[in-house]
Protein backbone atom coordinates (compact mmCIF):
# COMPACT_ATOMS: atom_id res chain seq x y z
CA UNK A 1 0.00 0.00 0.00
CA UNK A 2 1.52 3.26 -0.86
CA UNK A 3 0.65 6.82 0.23
CA UNK A 4 -1.53 7.82 3.59
CA UNK A 5 -4.74 5.70 4.69
CA UNK A 6 -8.03 7.06 5.64
CA UNK A 7 -9.91 5.22 8.22
CA UNK A 8 -12.94 4.86 10.23
CA UNK A 9 -11.92 6.55 13.80
CA UNK A 10 -14.58 5.35 15.97
CA UNK A 11 -12.87 3.26 18.66
CA UNK A 12 -13.08 -0.19 19.82
CA UNK A 13 -15.95 -1.14 22.47
CA UNK A 14 -13.00 -2.77 24.37
CA UNK A 15 -10.43 0.55 24.09
CA UNK A 16 -13.59 2.57 25.24
CA UNK A 17 -14.32 0.59 28.00
CA UNK A 18 -11.23 0.54 29.34
CA UNK A 19 -10.75 3.82 28.71
CA UNK A 20 -13.82 4.60 31.20
CA UNK A 21 -12.37 2.28 33.57
CA UNK A 22 -9.66 4.46 33.94
CA UNK A 23 -11.67 7.36 33.92
CA UNK A 24 -14.28 6.04 36.79
CA UNK A 25 -11.58 4.77 38.97
CA UNK A 26 -8.18 7.08 38.68
CA UNK A 27 -6.46 3.62 38.01
CA UNK A 28 -4.54 3.55 35.04
CA UNK A 29 -3.07 0.30 33.50
CA UNK A 30 0.66 0.81 32.01
CA UNK A 31 2.77 -1.14 29.45
CA UNK A 32 6.54 -0.70 30.93
CA UNK A 33 8.84 -1.04 28.30
CA UNK A 34 12.65 -1.92 29.32
CA UNK A 35 16.21 -2.01 28.02
CA UNK A 36 19.81 -1.74 29.49
CA UNK A 37 22.89 -1.46 27.69
CA UNK A 38 26.49 -2.18 29.21
CA UNK A 39 27.56 0.74 27.56
CA UNK A 40 26.66 4.19 26.61
CA UNK A 41 23.69 4.03 23.78
CA UNK A 42 23.88 6.40 20.42
CA UNK A 43 21.43 9.31 22.06
CA UNK A 44 21.07 10.23 17.88
CA UNK A 45 19.71 6.08 17.18
CA UNK A 46 17.50 6.59 20.45
CA UNK A 47 16.21 10.61 18.68
CA UNK A 48 15.85 8.63 15.38
CA UNK A 49 13.94 5.67 17.40
CA UNK A 50 11.47 8.39 19.34
CA UNK A 51 11.52 10.37 16.19
CA UNK A 52 9.19 7.62 14.31
CA UNK A 53 7.68 6.56 17.89
CA UNK A 54 6.02 9.98 17.88
CA UNK A 55 4.75 9.20 13.61
CA UNK A 56 4.16 5.43 14.27
CA UNK A 57 1.06 3.81 15.74
CA UNK A 58 0.93 4.94 18.90
CA UNK A 59 0.56 8.71 17.57
CA UNK A 60 -2.92 9.21 18.14
CA UNK A 61 -5.39 10.04 20.70
CA UNK A 62 -9.07 9.61 21.97
CA UNK A 63 -12.06 12.23 21.39
CA UNK A 64 -15.20 12.03 23.59
CA UNK A 65 -18.29 11.71 21.99
CA UNK A 66 -19.90 15.27 22.11
CA UNK A 67 -23.15 12.86 23.04
CA UNK A 68 -23.13 11.71 26.68
CA UNK A 69 -24.08 7.95 25.09
CA UNK A 70 -22.28 7.86 21.84
CA UNK A 71 -18.53 6.04 20.67
CA UNK A 72 -15.29 7.97 21.21
CA UNK A 73 -13.04 8.29 18.31
CA UNK A 74 -9.64 8.20 17.42
CA UNK A 75 -8.06 11.79 16.02
CA UNK A 76 -4.54 13.03 15.06
CA UNK A 77 -2.04 13.51 18.37
CA UNK A 78 -1.85 16.27 20.94
CA UNK A 79 1.13 17.25 22.42
CA UNK A 80 4.20 15.67 21.54
CA UNK A 81 6.32 13.28 23.30
CA UNK A 82 9.69 14.66 24.15
CA UNK A 83 13.03 12.10 24.77
CA UNK A 84 13.87 12.32 28.19
CA UNK A 85 17.43 12.37 29.00
CA UNK A 86 17.80 11.73 32.84
CA UNK A 87 20.23 12.80 35.50
CA UNK A 88 23.00 9.89 35.54
CA UNK A 89 22.48 7.74 38.30
CA UNK A 90 23.85 4.33 39.60
CA UNK A 91 22.69 1.30 38.66
CA UNK A 92 21.90 0.25 41.85
CA UNK A 93 19.10 2.78 41.73
CA UNK A 94 17.80 1.69 37.86
CA UNK A 95 14.78 0.19 39.87
CA UNK A 96 14.03 2.90 41.95
CA UNK A 97 13.70 4.97 38.80
CA UNK A 98 11.74 3.14 36.70
CA UNK A 99 9.31 2.65 39.39
CA UNK A 100 8.85 6.53 39.39
CA UNK A 101 8.62 6.59 35.73
CA UNK A 102 5.71 4.27 35.59
CA UNK A 103 3.96 7.03 37.42
CA UNK A 104 4.33 9.36 34.30
CA UNK A 105 1.44 11.16 33.75
CA UNK A 106 -0.05 10.16 30.61
CA UNK A 107 -3.10 11.58 28.92
CA UNK A 108 -4.74 9.80 25.75
CA UNK A 109 -7.35 12.67 25.42
CA UNK A 110 -4.99 15.65 25.27
CA UNK A 111 -1.63 13.43 24.65
CA UNK A 112 1.15 12.14 25.10
CA UNK A 113 -0.29 8.63 25.88
CA UNK A 114 3.26 7.44 26.23
CA UNK A 115 6.83 8.60 27.23
CA UNK A 116 10.57 7.18 26.19
CA UNK A 117 13.24 8.22 28.90
CA UNK A 118 16.78 7.15 28.98
CA UNK A 119 19.24 7.05 32.28
CA UNK A 120 22.87 6.77 31.54
CA UNK A 121 24.57 4.93 34.95
CA UNK A 122 27.46 6.71 36.82
CA UNK A 123 29.03 3.29 37.15
CA UNK A 124 29.11 2.36 33.00
CA UNK A 125 25.61 1.26 30.68
CA UNK A 126 22.49 2.97 30.32
CA UNK A 127 18.81 2.01 31.01
CA UNK A 128 15.65 2.75 28.74
CA UNK A 129 12.10 3.11 29.95
CA UNK A 130 9.10 3.24 27.61
CA UNK A 131 5.82 3.74 29.47
CA UNK A 132 2.56 2.94 27.31
CA UNK A 133 -1.31 3.45 28.69
CA UNK A 134 -2.46 0.38 28.03
CA UNK A 135 -5.38 2.55 26.70
CA UNK A 136 -3.52 3.06 24.17
CA UNK A 137 -1.90 -0.48 22.77
CA UNK A 138 -1.67 -3.70 24.18
CA UNK A 139 1.33 -5.91 24.02
CA UNK A 140 1.19 -6.87 20.50
CA UNK A 141 0.43 -3.84 19.16
CA UNK A 142 3.20 -2.45 21.65
CA UNK A 143 5.94 -4.69 19.66
CA UNK A 144 4.54 -3.96 16.42
CA UNK A 145 5.15 -0.05 16.77
CA UNK A 146 8.76 -0.49 18.51
CA UNK A 147 9.54 -2.45 15.09
CA UNK A 148 8.53 -0.20 12.77
CA UNK A 149 10.57 2.29 14.48
CA UNK A 150 13.55 0.59 14.66
CA UNK A 151 13.24 0.30 10.74
CA UNK A 152 12.53 3.64 10.42
CA UNK A 153 8.51 3.32 9.53
CA UNK A 154 5.97 5.32 10.08
CA UNK A 155 1.83 4.76 10.62
CA UNK A 156 0.14 5.12 7.41
CA UNK A 157 -3.10 5.95 8.80
CA UNK A 158 -3.38 10.15 8.96
CA UNK A 159 -6.06 10.19 11.78
CA UNK A 160 -9.06 13.52 11.74
CA UNK A 161 -7.71 16.52 13.92
CA UNK A 162 -10.99 17.12 16.04
CA UNK A 163 -14.49 18.02 14.85
CA UNK A 164 -18.14 17.64 15.80
CA UNK A 165 -19.57 13.92 15.33
CA UNK A 166 -22.71 14.10 16.71
CA UNK A 167 -24.69 13.11 13.73
CA UNK A 168 -22.75 10.55 13.00
CA UNK A 169 -22.10 9.33 16.76
CA UNK A 170 -26.23 9.09 16.85
CA UNK A 171 -26.26 6.73 13.85
CA UNK A 172 -23.50 4.72 15.52
CA UNK A 173 -25.47 4.54 18.61
CA UNK A 174 -29.05 3.38 16.34
CA UNK A 175 -26.48 0.82 14.73
CA UNK A 176 -25.69 -0.47 18.38
CA UNK A 177 -28.77 -0.55 19.57
CA UNK A 178 -29.53 -4.24 19.41
CA UNK A 179 -25.94 -5.31 21.03
CA UNK A 180 -26.84 -3.13 23.78
CA UNK A 181 -29.95 -4.91 24.79
CA UNK A 182 -28.38 -8.29 24.51
CA UNK A 183 -25.49 -6.88 27.42
CA UNK A 184 -28.15 -5.21 29.61
CA UNK A 185 -29.40 -9.06 29.93
CA UNK A 186 -26.13 -9.95 30.41
CA UNK A 187 -24.93 -7.27 32.65
CA UNK A 188 -27.57 -8.20 35.66
CA UNK A 189 -26.46 -11.71 35.27
CA UNK A 190 -22.78 -11.48 35.54
CA UNK A 191 -23.52 -8.73 38.30
CA UNK A 192 -25.39 -10.92 40.26
CA UNK A 193 -22.77 -13.41 40.24
CA UNK A 194 -20.00 -11.23 41.14
CA UNK A 195 -21.41 -9.92 44.26
CA UNK A 196 -21.84 -13.26 45.25
CA UNK A 197 -18.44 -14.28 44.96
CA UNK A 198 -16.85 -10.90 46.11
CA UNK A 199 -18.88 -10.29 49.48
CA UNK A 200 -16.84 -9.86 52.48
CA UNK A 201 -13.48 -8.88 50.56
CA UNK A 202 -11.30 -7.42 52.65
CA UNK A 203 -11.58 -3.47 53.43
CA UNK A 204 -8.82 -1.46 52.45
CA UNK A 205 -7.45 2.35 52.10
CA UNK A 206 -8.35 5.09 49.90
CA UNK A 207 -4.86 6.07 48.73
CA UNK A 208 -2.98 4.42 45.63
CA UNK A 209 -0.52 1.04 46.74
CA UNK A 210 2.63 -0.08 45.32
CA UNK A 211 1.94 -3.30 43.56
CA UNK A 212 4.63 -5.59 43.98
CA UNK A 213 6.70 -6.60 41.04
CA UNK A 214 9.23 -9.04 39.46
CA UNK A 215 10.87 -10.39 36.40
CA UNK A 216 12.79 -13.28 35.56
CA UNK A 217 14.58 -14.46 32.39
CA UNK A 218 15.27 -17.82 31.04
CA UNK A 219 17.83 -19.09 28.02
CA UNK A 220 15.36 -20.51 25.38
CA UNK A 221 17.34 -23.88 24.96
CA UNK A 222 16.51 -24.35 28.30
CA UNK A 223 13.13 -23.43 28.55
CA UNK A 224 12.39 -25.10 25.39
CA UNK A 225 13.81 -28.27 26.59
CA UNK A 226 12.14 -28.46 29.79
CA UNK A 227 8.78 -27.94 28.36
CA UNK A 228 9.37 -30.79 26.09
CA UNK A 229 10.28 -33.24 28.34
CA UNK A 230 7.20 -32.19 30.37
CA UNK A 231 4.94 -33.00 27.84
CA UNK A 232 3.86 -29.47 27.05
CA UNK A 233 4.85 -26.58 25.21
CA UNK A 234 6.32 -22.73 25.64
CA UNK A 235 2.72 -22.04 26.63
CA UNK A 236 1.91 -24.65 28.82
CA UNK A 237 4.80 -24.38 30.42
CA UNK A 238 4.13 -20.35 31.06
CA UNK A 239 0.92 -21.52 32.59
CA UNK A 240 1.83 -23.85 34.70
CA UNK A 241 4.35 -21.80 35.93
CA UNK A 242 1.85 -19.18 36.75
CA UNK A 243 -0.84 -21.52 38.41
CA UNK A 244 2.38 -22.86 40.82
CA UNK A 245 2.77 -19.12 41.47
CA UNK A 246 -0.71 -18.80 42.03
CA UNK A 247 -0.63 -22.30 44.20
CA UNK A 248 2.38 -20.53 45.83
CA UNK A 249 0.35 -17.28 46.51
CA UNK A 250 -2.75 -19.04 47.99
CA UNK A 251 -4.42 -17.38 45.00
CA UNK A 252 -6.61 -20.76 44.26
CA UNK A 253 -10.37 -21.72 44.97
CA UNK A 254 -11.31 -24.20 48.17
CA UNK A 255 -11.26 -26.60 45.44
CA UNK A 256 -7.59 -26.03 44.71
CA UNK A 257 -8.25 -24.87 41.02
CA UNK A 258 -7.44 -21.74 39.16
CA UNK A 259 -9.70 -19.33 37.18
CA UNK A 260 -7.25 -18.54 34.23
CA UNK A 261 -7.80 -15.48 31.54
CA UNK A 262 -5.62 -16.36 28.79
CA UNK A 263 -5.39 -13.72 26.41
CA UNK A 264 -5.25 -14.30 23.05
CA UNK A 265 -4.35 -11.82 19.55
CA UNK A 266 -6.97 -11.00 17.53
CA UNK A 267 -4.92 -8.60 15.37
CA UNK A 268 -5.87 -8.30 11.64
CA UNK A 269 -4.06 -6.46 8.97
CA UNK A 270 -5.26 -3.13 9.00
CA UNK A 271 -6.21 -3.43 12.62
CA UNK A 272 -6.66 -0.25 14.18
CA UNK A 273 -7.93 -1.44 17.72
CA UNK A 274 -5.35 -1.07 20.33
CA UNK A 275 -6.49 -3.84 22.68
CA UNK A 276 -6.96 -6.05 19.23
CA UNK A 277 -7.22 -9.30 21.66
CA UNK A 278 -10.18 -11.89 23.13
CA UNK A 279 -9.67 -13.83 26.50
CA UNK A 280 -9.92 -17.33 26.63
CA UNK A 281 -11.19 -18.11 30.50
CA UNK A 282 -10.91 -21.62 31.55
CA UNK A 283 -10.17 -23.44 35.16
CA UNK A 284 -7.25 -25.45 36.02
CA UNK A 285 -5.54 -27.11 38.43
CA UNK A 286 -2.06 -26.29 39.11
CA UNK A 287 -0.33 -28.84 37.44
CA UNK A 288 2.22 -31.60 39.19
CA UNK A 289 5.59 -30.23 37.81
CA UNK A 290 6.84 -33.57 36.34
CA UNK A 291 3.88 -33.68 33.20
CA UNK A 292 2.08 -30.79 31.42
CA UNK A 293 0.36 -32.90 29.30
CA UNK A 294 -3.00 -31.62 31.17
CA UNK A 295 -2.49 -28.35 31.13
CA UNK A 296 -1.86 -28.66 27.26
CA UNK A 297 -5.27 -30.36 26.71
CA UNK A 298 -7.35 -28.03 28.78
CA UNK A 299 -5.45 -25.04 26.65
CA UNK A 300 -6.94 -27.06 23.63
CA UNK A 301 -10.47 -27.60 24.69
CA UNK A 302 -10.28 -23.81 25.82
CA UNK A 303 -9.50 -22.46 22.76
CA UNK A 304 -11.83 -24.83 20.84
CA UNK A 305 -14.55 -23.80 23.41
CA UNK A 306 -13.84 -20.34 22.56
CA UNK A 307 -14.80 -20.25 19.11
CA UNK A 308 -17.97 -21.87 19.64
CA UNK A 309 -19.24 -20.06 22.91
CA UNK A 310 -18.00 -16.55 23.00
CA UNK A 311 -16.85 -14.92 26.16
CA UNK A 312 -19.61 -13.71 28.39
CA UNK A 313 -18.10 -11.05 29.61
CA UNK A 314 -17.12 -9.34 26.23
CA UNK A 315 -21.23 -9.17 25.60
CA UNK A 316 -20.97 -6.37 28.39
CA UNK A 317 -18.81 -4.08 26.04
CA UNK A 318 -21.98 -2.37 24.40
CA UNK A 319 -22.73 -1.01 27.63
CA UNK A 320 -19.78 0.66 27.92
CA UNK A 321 -20.68 4.04 26.78
CA UNK A 322 -23.98 4.68 28.23
CA UNK A 323 -22.88 3.84 32.30
CA UNK A 324 -22.61 6.79 34.43
CA UNK A 325 -19.00 6.59 36.37
CA UNK A 326 -20.24 4.84 39.72
CA UNK A 327 -21.86 2.06 37.34
CA UNK A 328 -18.64 1.89 35.66
CA UNK A 329 -16.76 1.28 38.79
CA UNK A 330 -18.91 -1.41 39.44
CA UNK A 331 -18.56 -3.16 36.11
CA UNK A 332 -14.76 -3.15 36.72
CA UNK A 333 -15.57 -5.54 39.60
CA UNK A 334 -17.30 -7.66 37.37
CA UNK A 335 -15.11 -7.83 34.51
CA UNK A 336 -11.91 -8.51 35.85
CA UNK A 337 -13.81 -12.36 36.66
CA UNK A 338 -13.62 -13.89 40.10
CA UNK A 339 -11.24 -13.10 43.00
CA UNK A 340 -8.95 -15.92 41.99
CA UNK A 341 -8.47 -14.78 38.69
CA UNK A 342 -5.05 -15.23 36.75
CA UNK A 343 -3.64 -13.51 33.63
CA UNK A 344 -1.56 -15.41 31.48
CA UNK A 345 -0.46 -12.89 28.65
CA UNK A 346 1.99 -14.91 26.27
CA UNK A 347 3.17 -12.71 23.63
CA UNK A 348 5.16 -15.03 21.43
CA UNK A 349 8.17 -15.25 19.49
CA UNK A 350 9.08 -11.29 19.28
CA UNK A 351 10.77 -9.33 16.52
CA UNK A 352 14.42 -9.35 17.47
CA UNK A 353 14.19 -5.41 15.93
CA UNK A 354 12.44 -4.45 19.62
CA UNK A 355 16.19 -5.34 21.80
CA UNK A 356 17.57 -2.00 19.44
CA UNK A 357 16.09 1.26 20.23
CA UNK A 358 19.13 2.86 19.46
CA UNK A 359 19.99 0.91 16.51
CA UNK A 360 21.89 -1.88 18.03
CA UNK A 361 20.87 -4.95 20.04
CA UNK A 362 20.74 -4.37 24.27
CA UNK A 363 21.69 -6.66 26.67
CA UNK A 364 18.33 -6.82 28.12
CA UNK A 365 14.25 -6.51 27.69
CA UNK A 366 11.86 -6.60 29.49
CA UNK A 367 7.63 -5.75 28.51
CA UNK A 368 6.16 -5.50 31.69
CA UNK A 369 2.47 -4.63 33.02
CA UNK A 370 2.10 -1.88 35.73
CA UNK A 371 -1.06 -0.73 37.60
CA UNK A 372 -0.36 3.08 39.08
CA UNK A 373 -3.21 4.90 40.81
CA UNK A 374 -4.85 1.45 42.11
CA UNK A 375 -5.64 1.52 45.79
CA UNK A 376 -5.98 -1.27 48.30
CA UNK A 377 -9.83 -1.00 48.40
CA UNK A 378 -10.03 -0.81 44.73
CA UNK A 379 -7.75 -4.15 45.09
CA UNK A 380 -9.74 -6.05 47.60
CA UNK A 381 -12.78 -5.16 46.00
CA UNK A 382 -11.06 -7.22 42.82
CA UNK A 383 -9.90 -10.04 45.26
CA UNK A 384 -6.10 -9.12 44.17
CA UNK A 385 -4.54 -9.49 41.40
CA UNK A 386 -2.20 -11.77 39.52
CA UNK A 387 -1.06 -11.06 35.96
CA UNK A 388 1.68 -13.21 34.48
CA UNK A 389 3.38 -11.69 31.14
CA UNK A 390 5.81 -13.28 28.77
CA UNK A 391 7.35 -13.24 25.50
CA UNK A 392 10.39 -14.58 23.82
CA UNK A 393 13.05 -12.41 22.53
CA UNK A 394 17.00 -13.21 21.46
CA UNK A 395 18.06 -16.31 23.11
CA UNK A 396 15.62 -15.44 26.39
CA UNK A 397 12.23 -15.74 27.64
CA UNK A 398 11.21 -12.75 29.62
CA UNK A 399 8.52 -13.32 32.70
CA UNK A 400 7.06 -10.45 34.54
CA UNK A 401 4.45 -10.82 37.29
CA UNK A 402 2.16 -8.05 38.88
CA UNK A 403 0.61 -9.40 42.05
CA UNK A 404 -1.37 -7.96 45.03
CA UNK A 405 -3.12 -10.92 47.48
CA UNK A 406 -5.42 -8.99 49.76
CA UNK A 407 -4.43 -9.76 53.44
CA UNK A 408 -0.71 -11.15 52.45
CA UNK A 409 2.89 -9.50 52.51
CA UNK A 410 2.72 -8.03 49.45
CA UNK A 411 6.45 -7.25 48.51
CA UNK A 412 8.33 -7.41 45.75
CA UNK A 413 10.60 -9.41 48.08
CA UNK A 414 8.40 -11.84 48.64
CA UNK A 415 7.33 -11.98 44.92
CA UNK A 416 10.55 -12.71 44.07
CA UNK A 417 10.89 -15.45 46.13
CA UNK A 418 7.45 -17.29 45.27
CA UNK A 419 8.28 -16.92 41.62
CA UNK A 420 11.90 -18.29 42.10
CA UNK A 421 10.24 -21.59 43.84
CA UNK A 422 7.38 -21.49 41.14
CA UNK A 423 10.09 -21.84 38.36
CA UNK A 424 12.21 -24.42 40.49
CA UNK A 425 9.29 -26.33 40.70
CA UNK A 426 10.03 -27.09 36.69
CA UNK A 427 13.35 -27.34 37.81
CA UNK A 428 13.99 -24.32 36.03
CA UNK A 429 17.47 -22.45 36.26
CA UNK A 430 16.90 -18.33 35.32
CA UNK A 431 19.70 -16.45 34.39
CA UNK A 432 18.47 -13.25 36.37
CA UNK A 433 14.94 -12.90 38.84
CA UNK A 434 14.73 -9.50 39.61
CA UNK A 435 12.68 -7.25 41.75
CA UNK A 436 11.65 -3.43 40.91
CA UNK A 437 13.55 -2.12 43.97
CA UNK A 438 16.62 -4.59 44.64
CA UNK A 439 19.81 -3.56 43.79
CA UNK A 440 21.03 -5.14 40.32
Amino acid sequence: DGGDTMTDNVIDLVDQAAFLGEQATGATSIIQTVWTYDRAVDIAGLRRFHRHLSRGRLSRRIKRSPLPFGRHRWISPGRASLLEIARPLPRSEFDTWLREQAETPLDVQRGPGWHLAVLPFTDGGTGISLVTSHTLTDGGGLTLALTAAVAGRDDEIQWERSRSTALADLRQFLRDLPGIGRAAVAAVRLTRRTARTTAGVLPGGDGPVTIPMTSASIDLPQWDARARELGGTSNSLLIGVATRLAQRLGRVGSDGTVDLTMPVDDRKPGDTRANAITNVDFMIRPPDPTDLSGVRAAVKQALIRHRDVPNERWTLLPLAPLLPKWLVRRMVGASVGSPTSVVSSNLGDLDPAVTRPDGTRAASFTIRTLGPGLTASTLNRFGGMLVVASGRVAGRIFISVLSYQPGAVNTDEALCEHLSGALHDFALAPTTVSTMRRTA
